[in-house]
């Protein structure tokens, strides 16, 4: 085994043997392994281009030679070997290092990327700025074959092949995107690899690049072979490699998808381990399972990410035909579902909130400019959500709620959210997204069936002076401040809006009677957010708003219960600013 403590860089791998390159993925595996099942991770990815990644270090001068990632989640082991092993071998420094490429954490990441199909695009301008500059160093892209579904992988590689200089893409090969791919493209892969690479039908051939292709993407010899080949080409080419998703590990290389991202497990025998218990993608795919038995027109779409859904392998098989995957393609699920409703039918994608920012146009153009009842289902729209910064989950209110068209519908709880949902299905009059809660809840207050008179808010506890307005789940907060200030004597009115799109005038000019202070509280970002609606409302009026939601930047790997307090959105801060404010 190789000590992995006296890694410090790729120049440190550069004299190895190969037999001693061998030892080294051993030692990365093992250890890379160690971390995972404890810690939790992308595992199958990491695994499966572990070889390639020494590879590419041992004949690429980084960061002299620039490697871009594409999502970059199987950046593991370049981090490892780029002066970072002491957050995969201390656990006291697990947390060290991000999931993804990071640019403040070492020179040797050029992107922070989390989302899919940029890398291409991104190489593609580093390799343009070398050659108006007079560079010379190897510029190389790294996407997986799940990735290439992107519409801006495509565009990407359009251009890329137009370069006319040094420009390598690394395609990863294992037949997977995190569940299985999807998409005419994968036939032309299937055909490169049964055929070693020399099929007449070849997708990057017909784009202009040269191709190189290895059979045993996991070996060491084939993986410095192709890439010193490749090293100084002075034409783009293409390198694909045929790899084994979670290489190396039974358990990801027998389930592949379970594996793409694991939380914590045992190592010995692959279970997870996990707290289990009632979630929303569970609630969401058994409604839709029902529905899809009881009329054909309703489908579910994912873009990729069916387990997000709740659907897993054997609901997909019970849903059929009425279960799509257009694989990563966030653009085509919005469009494909503007045209299905167009058609009749009763098209729900179901989405994560970061995710859908890619398909801002076809929501607006597809969908909102038609009034197509396309229905979204949006999963991880929290603070609660996904902590890291490239998948932060609150900017979908300001994104989706200030399109003409579109209902956006924020559930308190469980209950509220099939209430909604339920609705969303049934109805045909417009567009609607209902934002799934980030924090599982159930409430014992009755919900309507139908949410047909729009922006008709909910008053769930009336009082007078104060009124707090509370999106979503932060009605909790709001009615834990409404009890704690009711025990000093102090009654406030709490008011569920249900609706994120728009407002309830009637009630805001009723609160004019007997208060003066409205708080809104929303899960989402402030500025473009729900509270602002509120607040122009008001504008001309003696009505004092104070609006509480997520301050506008980035985040990354954040305290949730810090967050939430910092802007307001507790209990004891929502107290405390009604305090302060009628003291």
């Amino acid at each position: 085994m190789i000590d992995l403590t006296e890694i410090h860089s790729p120049a440190d791998i550069k004299g190895m043997s190969i037999d001693e390159l061998e030892q080294l993925a051993d030692s990365l595996r093992s250890v890379l392994l160690t971390k995972l099942s404890t810690h939790g991770g992308h595992t199958g990815p990491n695994l499966g281009f572990l070889e390639a990644t020494i590879a590419m270090h041992y004949v690429f001068n980084s960061p002299v030679d620039k490697i871009v990632y594409d999502v970059s989640h199987q950046s593991y082991v370049h981090k490892m070997l780029t002066g970072r092993i002491a957050a995969f071998t201390d656990p006291a420094h697990y947390d060290d290092v991000t999931g993804y490429t990071n640019p403040g954490e070492s020179e040797h990441d050029f992107f922070t990327i989390g989302h899919t199909s940029t890398a291409v695009s991104l190489a593609g301008g580093l390799a343009k700025a070398r050659d108006l500059q007079g560079g010379t160093e190897n510029i190389i892209a790294v996407i997986g074959d799940g990735s290439l579904s992107g519409g801006e992988a495509f565009e990407g590689l359009d251009y890329g092949a137009t370069l006319g200089t040094n420009f390598i893409v690394v395609v990863n090969d294992n037949d997977m995107s995190i569940a299985e791919n999807h998409g005419g493209l994968y036939a032309d892969l299937h055909l490169l690899r049964s055929t070693d690479g020399t099929a007449d039908n070849n997708y990057f051939r017909s784009l202009g690049y040269a191709y190189r292709y290895v059979r045993y993407g996991n070996d060491l010899r084939s993986l410095i072979k192709a890439f010193s080949e490749v090293k100084d080409y002075n034409r783009p080419v293409v390198v694909h490699l045929n790899t084994q998703k979670g290489n190396g590990y039974a358990p990801a290389e027998a389930n592949r998808e379970k594996f793409h991202y694991a939380a914590p497990f045992n190592l010995e025998t692959g279970e997870m381990v996990s707290g289990g218990g009632e979630s929303y993608d569970d609630i969401f795919s058994a409604m839709m399972l029902d529905k899809m038995k009881n009329d054909k027109r309703v489908a579910v779409i994912t873009a990729g990410t069916p387990g997000v859904l709740g659907f897993t392998p054997e609901k997909r098989r019970e849903a059929g035909r009425q279960f799509i995957d257009v694989g990563i393609a966030e653009q085509e699920a919005v469009a494909l579902a503007s045209g299905m409703a167009k058609g009749g039918c009763r098209p729900v994608f179901g989405v994560v909130s970061s995710f859908l920012q890619r398909a801002y146009d076809q929501l607006s153009q597809d969908v909102a400019i038609n009034n197509t009842p396309v229905v979204l289902n949006i999963f991880y729209g929290s603070v609660a959500g996904m902590t890291d910064v490239t998948h932060l989950g609150w900017f979908d209110i300001a994104l989706v709620a200030n399109i003409p068209g579109w209902v956006y519908l924020a559930p308190t709880c469980k209950e509220e959210y099939v209430a909604m949902l339920d609705w969303a299905v049934r109805q045909t009059s417009h567009p609607v997204a209902v934002r799934v809660p980030g924090v599982m809840a159930s409430c014992d207050r009755e919900f309507p069936a139908d949410y047909d008179d729009l922006n008709r808010n909910e008053v769930v506890c009336c009082g007078s002076r104060v009124a707090v307005i509370a999106a979503g789940t932060c009605l909790k907060a709001a009615l834990e401040a409404a009890d704690k200030l009711k025990a000093e004597g102090v009654d406030i009115t709490v008011i569920n809006p249900r609706f994120l799109s728009g407002i309830d005038t009637e009630l805001l000019d009723s609160l004019k009677a007997d208060h003066e202070l409205v708080i809104t509280l929303e899960d989402g970002v402030i500025d473009g957010g729900y509270g602002e609606k509120v607040a122009r409302y008001y504008g001309d009026s003696d009505m004092k708003v104070m609006c509480r939601g997520v301050k506008k930047e980035f985040l990354d790997r954040y305290d949730i219960g810090k967050v939430l307090a910092d802007s307001g959105l507790t209990a004891d801060a929502v107290v405390a600013t009604i305090k302060k404010a009628i003291k």
